[in-house]
């Protein structure tokens, strides 16, 4: 199991949210309350294996410690502002916070799983230009009970529905926010996702994604062995700069030896997954697709090809499916294993990039979304 060793810091009048609190933490708990270290197990199947929040229902405890949790701890969970339903299953919430912000969460059902796609930050503190949920600035970072809530209200909302096939069995953190530069909050988060009296998640299915926030890659890679995606929509460092600002700082060749260090510390099964978003006139053309395959080589990797989820103001507009299909088969044909991946969710603002929720903006950022061209900068 893997933990932050990060304590929790919690105000002398504040009650202790043990969504904040993983295994180990909830043991050094339970002990600080001079209680045995099996009431930690007995609490995390109650929390989130049962959905339960009020301690008093927790009846195979004692009366006098649920009595004494209610005096300095609670459950508090996140509360759904909005819950649609895309026509091709897809659902998507807007969670309310208690300072007024709102993130999202979405549920992508498929044939073989059902995977959530989770938020890490109020907002973004990357400025990617395609993005969204970038474009609406960044508040601050979300606690591990933040995005924890996100997985238990999805769980026993889609519970509810009573449908067949419709349960959530992979976790992806690639909803509002770089998860990387939340480190701590993650990593917590996972362990409490991957822990068999919570979630019970395996670590293959859990994938974390980051545009290259190459410091924090490489702890991650000390710590844990889930699942890498790499946000990398250009191999050529003129290009990205524009696309993905961050690049600037972790340009393409210390992201690509990153990259190899992180799998020299996994199975030797694993791979990176690399996102591309697919923008007409600027990624998509057949020197791009070459300049890809020579950056991805000698790579264990798994590309995913993604059409541009237009929104207004962007400047940007979807390569063609044909396109899609010519540059896709290029890089194919040089070994490297594509999927050309389909919008899901678009008629409820759930697909990939279009996540804004409702954010104070601390970052203060005033994009202009002007068309870009090659060469242009943004």
């Amino acid at each position: 199991m893997i933990s932050a060793n990060v304590p929790v810091k919690v105000s002398a009048d504040t009650k202790l949210n043990l969504l904040n609190l993983d295994r180990h933490e909830l043991v050094a708990f339970f002990e600080s309350l001079g209680e045995k270290k099996f009431r930690a197990s007995q609490i995390m199947k109650w929390i989130h294996q049962e959905g339960v929040s009020d301690f008093q229902q927790m009846n195979n405890i004692s009366k006098v410690l649920r009595d004494k949790l209610e005096q300095c701890a609670e459950i508090k969970q996140l509360t759904v502002s909005v819950d649609e339903l895309s026509s091709d299953g897809t659902r998507k919430w807007v969670l309310q916070m208690q300072d007024g912000n709102k993130i999202e969460a979405v549920y992508i059902p498929e044939s073989d799983r059902g995977t959530l796609c989770i938020s890490s930050q109020v907002g973004c503190a990357l400025d990617c230009s395609f993005c969204s949920t970038g474009r609406q600035g960044f508040n601050r970072n979300l606690t591990t009970a933040e995005i924890i809530s996100q997985v238990s209200l999805a769980s026993q909302l889609i519970e509810d529905e009573k449908k067949p096939g419709r349960k959530i069995t992979n976790l992806v953190f690639m909803g509002m926010g770089e998860p990387l530069l939340n480190f701590d909050n993650v990593i917590r988060a996972i362990s409490i996702l991957m822990d068999d009296f919570a979630y019970g998640l395996s670590k293959r299915r859990i994938t974390v994604s980051t545009a290259g926030v190459i410091p924090a890659m490489a702890r991650l890679a000390e710590i844990s062995d889930v699942r890498l995606a790499v946000s990398l929509h250009a191999a050529n460092d003129e290009l990205r700069d524009q696309l993905v600002p961050l690049n600037k700082k972790y340009p393409l060749t210390e992201l690509r030896e990153a990259c190899t260090q992180f799998l020299d510390k996994q199975s030797a099964r694993s791979r990176i997954t690399f996102e591309y978003v697919m923008l007409e006139g600027v990624n998509d053309s057949e020197k791009h697709a070459h300049e890809l395959v020579r950056y991805l080589k000698g790579i264990p990797a798994l590309l995913n090809l993604i059409p541009f989820n237009p929104f207004e103001g962007s400047g940007y507009t979807t390569t063609s499916n044909n396109q899609v299909n010519r540059f896709g088969e290029i890089v194919m044909k040089a070994g490297i294993t594509t999927v050309i991946r389909r919008t899901r969710g678009e008629d409820i603002n759930a697909a990939c990039g279009q996540l804004v929720g409702e954010v104070a903006d601390k970052s203060r950022r005033e994009r202009r979304f002007i068309e870009p061209r090659f060469g242009m900068k943004l």
